[in-house]
């Protein structure tokens, strides 16, 4: 699968521009703060529903515009389809698959998958749980679209359930009369449901992750593993089965109620889960140096192309800006290890940041303009 042409109207820096893209690898290179994320970001945007540098659309319109256009042309094989999201900040978005208008911006998800690097995947191992989270869940959703519907049911009831445990909260602060539990109790059952489906594919994905992450970690940083996934659930127990997982979570959420409802906000369930990354016998957090924690990084992503690789629809890799922060060593392991991609977008500040292992289709990007060079 490769992305043939993409096209961008107000979307960030760029009032319109056109982007033919072929198979292989492209770089898009110039001064920083010219676009050359943008360009990528649109890319990775089809494929998850949402940016990597930010949390919400508003700053993905142009200034003075309101609304920005993502299109692209894909191709898998001898199939081609196009696909177009229309961003809204404040109100739905709009897709389009095949100028039909009749799909929901959910339908595009599948269409593009992308593996994307970037400065901000340090995170992963250096950051909070949501950072972790946030991996698992959008790999999750790349290996099978529905689950982007798991998700959403899961933040429905995630909502009503904490409204219910803040209003429960205030009328006990201030002798208030108590509220009827059995609406509580309703809300626990659909909480446990989602959330036993949504821990059984984290779980799936971890065991099947481990292994290619170990064996990445080793071919960027020989002898330097080996690495383990451990999943640290807010409620502990020795499930498995989604039934054995669901009454696991409505457990734990009896025995944690009334905490919740003197804090009034759910404190247990997937959104409070966490990954843990152990290098060796200790967590990366705190105890891998800086170039531990890249090459861990790195190793998760390598580790999900594999797995998506394997699944039958190889993605999109995009490398953003990752080669300037990576010592020789490490530059050329990677380089070395995705240069045989279906389709690799690399950006880069200079032309001396990208291997020369990554040869290919190249595009200078300065002043708003995109030029192939």
């Amino acid at each position: 699968m490769h992305v043939t042409h993409l096209s961008l109207a107000d979307f960030r820096s760029y009032a319109r521009v056109e982007v033919p893209l072929d198979p292989g690898v492209t770089a898009f290179v110039g001064p920083n703060g010219q676009g050359k994320t943008n360009l990528v970001e649109a890319v990775g945007y089809l494929a998850t529903l949402g940016s990597h540098r930010v949390s919400s659309d508003a700053p993905l319109v142009r200034m003075g515009a309101d609304r920005a256009i993502i299109r692209a042309a894909v191709r898998q094989g001898e199939r081609q389809q196009l696909i177009e999201l229309e961003l809204n900040p404040g109100r739905a978005n709009r897709a389009r698959i095949n100028r039909s208008s009749q799909v929901k911006p959910r339908d595009v998800l599948g269409i593009v998958r992308t593996v994307l690097f970037a400065p901000e995947d340090l995170a992963l191992v250096k950051g909070d749980p949501g950072e972790r989270r946030r991996f698992l869940d959008e790999l999750i959703t790349a290996r099978s679209p529905r689950m982007a519907g798991v998700r959403s049911d899961y933040d429905r009831v995630l909502k009503q359930r904490n409204t219910l445990l803040k209003s429960a909260a205030m009328a006990r602060r201030h002798g208030g009369r108590s509220m009827d539990m059995s609406t509580l109790d309703v809300w626990d059952q659909h909480l446990a449901r989602v959330g036993a489906e949504l821990l059984a594919q984290r779980l799936d994905l971890i065991a099947t992750l481990w292994p290619l992450a170990d064996k990445a970690y080793e071919q960027l940083a020989p002898g330097g593993g080996p690495l383990a996934l451990e999943y640290r659930p807010s409620a502990p127990g020795p499930g498995q089965t989604r039934e054995e997982l669901y009454e696991q979570v409505l457990a734990a959420l009896a025995d944690a109620r009334k905490q919740e409802i003197e804090r009034g906000v759910t404190l247990v369930g997937p959104h409070r889960d966490d990954l843990r990354l152990l290098l060796g016998e200790l967590p990366a957090k705190g105890y891998a140096s800086h170039g531990e924690s890249w090459s861990y990084a790195l190793a998760l992503r390598l580790a999900s192309y594999d797995l998506l690789k394997a699944e039958g629809n190889e993605p999109v890799l995009v490398l953003d800006d990752v080669f300037a922060e990576l010592d020789t060593r490490r530059r050329e392991r990677l380089a070395e290890l995705v240069a045989g991609g279906e389709q690799v977008l690399v950006t880069a500040a200079v032309e001396d940041d990208v291997p020369e292992v990554l040869h290919g289709t190249r595009y200078t990007v300065a002043e708003g303009e995109v030029t192939r060079t």
